[in-house]
C-alpha cells in the first residue's frame, strides 16, 4: 500500500498518478447554519431544517443531507488532488452514508486511486477509478464512494 500524501497545491495530471496512490485532504468544519441553508434549497426534510423537530426524529438531532456531505466531499477531493485543467466526473458506482454529519463536525477525505487507463476516445485524457472515504473528527466514516473521472494528461504525453 502506498504512503498517504497530504493536501498540497501541486497541480496533478493523469500521468502523475498510479493505482494505490492515496491522498488526505485538509479538514472542513460543517456549520449548523450551512446544514439548514443547504436543506432549504436542495433537501427540505425536517431533520435537516429544524433543530427542535430533528430532536424528535430517528437521528435525535439536526443532521446534514447526504447530498450536502457529497458536496463537501467533492470540494475537499478537488482541492486535494488539484487536477490541472480540472477533472470531469463520469459517474459514481456506489455512494453510501453510514453515519450522519452533525453541526460542528470536521470532515476529511481520503482518496485512493483504484485504477487508471488511457482514454480511447480522448487521447489527451485518462480515466481514473477512485474511492473517496469521508470521515469526521472521531474517525467515523460518514460517506464512501467509488467514482470515475476523466483528467488531462501532460502535453508531452498526449498523443494525437
Amino acid at each position: 500500500m502506498n504512503e498517504v500524501r497530504n493536501f498540497s497545491m501541486e497541480e496533478r495530471y493523469f500521468d502523475d498518478l498510479k493505482a494505490g496512490d492515496r491522498f488526505q485532504s485538509e479538514t472542513f468544519e460543517v456549520p449548523g447554519k450551512a446544514i439548514i441553508e443547504f436543506a432549504e434549497k436542495f433537501d427540505p426534510q425536517k431533520f435537516h431544517l429544524n433543530t427542535k423537530l430533528a430532536e424528535r426524529s430517528i437521528f435525535k438531532g439536526l443532521i446534514a443531507s447526504g447530498w450536502h456531505t457529497a458536496a463537501i466531499t467533492m470540494r475537499l477531493f478537488v482541492k486535494t488532488l488539484n487536477f490541472a485543467e480540472d477533472a470531469i466526473g463520469l459517474g459514481v458506482d456506489e455512494l453510501r452514508w453510514p453515519n450522519a454529519v452533525r453541526p460542528g463536525d470536521r470532515l476529511r477525505v481520503e482518496t485512493e486511486i483504484v485504477d487508471l487507463r488511457e482514454s480511447k476516445s480522448k487521447p489527451t485524457h485518462g480515466i481514473l477509478r477512485l474511492r473517496n472515504v469521508t470521515t469526521n473528527q472521531r474517525g467515523e466514516i460518514v460517506q464512501t464512494m467509488f467514482a470515475h473521472a476523466m483528467v488531462p494528461r501532460r502535453a508531452s504525453d498526449k498523443t494525437t
